[in-house]
């Protein structure tokens, strides 16, 4: 604040300000207001200790995006309704596109997952099926019997081959949490069966889908190399734990379960931009996709009265406009106090997603380089709006937009 009545002493406003950090791009930048007019950002913008351009760099290509999905467990709560998965799955809804399920222990429940595996896969989504444990004939107390590594695998493929589709398989889930109800394994015993029945499963292995995405258990996994070459990608959840970035370990990393406070509605809004900052830090740690626990909970993206809640508009400034296939691209992730950045493209579009965690409205100047914009539709969810559109003109691949308090905005490049 004394730095800000400083300045204004001196006459020099926010906007001169921004202009000097961003003077290496020699570009002018201004301020958009939510209905498309220029605006004096010196009135009513927040005081941030940091205010620099976000600069977006399209030539400067990081993971490829897989997608953004959630859970279905018809056996423990019930199947989704035909209206839910649209909401779901649709991009006129949440736009999720990858759906992950369980793969039951007995084959008489394998049909109660093909409705929505289905439903998911028409509108375009990857199924992912995670095995909590194998039939109790095959296991000695919470570990699986080496002796029914055969058996565990056919039982496997019986699933995929019945639910039909299934894009990846894993075998384990959390097996390093031993204070859980469900199969335990060590990573060099999930490694060896990967690579000794990893290719009689179905459907290819995501592995090892360690409780906090823990490194060194997966380091260990694919410290076996047939075991590595017969994994697709890398999967694990990250409760516990902050997203991080993994290093070089040759594979996609899949963040493939989460959610943020199973005691708090997904309407409360300050729950909801925590989701917002957790996707962000999913993809700032260069992870290729982030799927949430159940679609449809009171504290998830889909309520019991099948509403989309605030975390599922929050979602939805990733899943509809950031599809499979897109690029992330360098973009400051933290350019200013209380405001993250992540950027996209395929071919010649680009998507900036910015969320501004700061009580007031922040002013955000962005500098794109590699491919030119001249506009962009704009998508704001706030505590009393969802997805509210409009759009706005550019020049010279540089511009600056008022972001509202508390809030999450999908810019997309026309």
């Amino acid at each position: 604040m004394k730095a800000t009545l400083f300045l204004r002493s001196l006459g020099i406003s926010f906007l001169s300000l921004s202009l000097v950090v961003s003077s290496c791009t020699k570009q002018h930048s201004e301020d958009i207001s939510l209905n498309g007019q220029k605006a004096n950002k010196a009135e009513g913008t927040a005081d941030v200790g940091i205010l620099a351009t976000a600069t977006v760099d399209a030539n400067t290509v990081q993971q490829t995006i897989q997608g953004f999905g959630g859970m279905s467990v018809p056996i423990w709560i019930g199947d989704l309704t035909a209206d839910q998965r649209t909401k779901a799955f649709s991009t006129s809804g949440i736009g999720m596109s990858i759906l992950r399920v369980m793969v039951p222990t007995s084959s008489s429940q394998f049909a109660a997952e093909k409705a929505t595996i289905d439903a998911a896969k028409g509108y375009g989504a990857k199924v992912i099926a995670t095995a909590w444990n194998a039939p109790s004939s095959m296991m000695d107390g919470s570990y699986l019997r080496a002796s029914a590594w055969g058996d565990y695998a056919a039982h496997l493929r019986a699933y995929t081959q019945a639910v039909g589709g299934v894009y990846a398989l894993s075998p384990w889930n959390e097996p390093n949490y031993l204070a859980s109800e469900w199969m335990h394994g060590t990573a060099t015993e999930i490694a060896n069966f990967v690579a000794a029945q990893g290719d009689n499963c179905g459907a290819p292995i995501m592995c090892p889908e360690p409780f906090n995405m823990d490194q060194t258990f997966i380091n260990t996994y694919l410290s076996n190399a047939t075991a590595k070459s017969k994994t697709l990608f890398v999967s694990g959840h990250i409760y516990g734990k902050t997203p991080y970035n993994l290093g070089s370990i040759g594979k996609s990393v899949w963040m493939t379960e989460h959610y943020t406070n199973s005691s708090i509605s997904g309407n409360d809004w300050p729950n909801a931009m925590n989701a917002a900052k957790e996707i962000h830090d999913c993809m700032t740690a260069g992870w290729a996709a982030y799927v949430w626990w159940y679609i449809r909970r009171f504290y998830g993206p889909i309520d019991e009265n099948s509403n989309i809640t605030k975390v599922g508009y929050v979602m939805a400034h990733f899943a509809r406009y950031v599809r499979p296939g897109y690029t992330k691209i360098a973009c400051s992730a933290n350019p200013s106090t209380g405001v993250y950045t992540t950027a996209y493209k395929s071919g010649s579009k680009i998507v900036i997603v910015a969320i501004n965690t700061n009580t007031a409205v922040t002013y955000q100047s962005f500098s794109i380089i590699g491919v030119t914009v001249n506009s962009f539709n704009r998508y704001v969810t706030t505590s009393s709006s969802n997805l509210a559109a409009s759009n706005f003109s550019i020049s010279n691949n540089a511009f600056g937009i008022n972001l509202p308090a508390s809030s999450i905005t999908t810019l997309v490049s026309n």
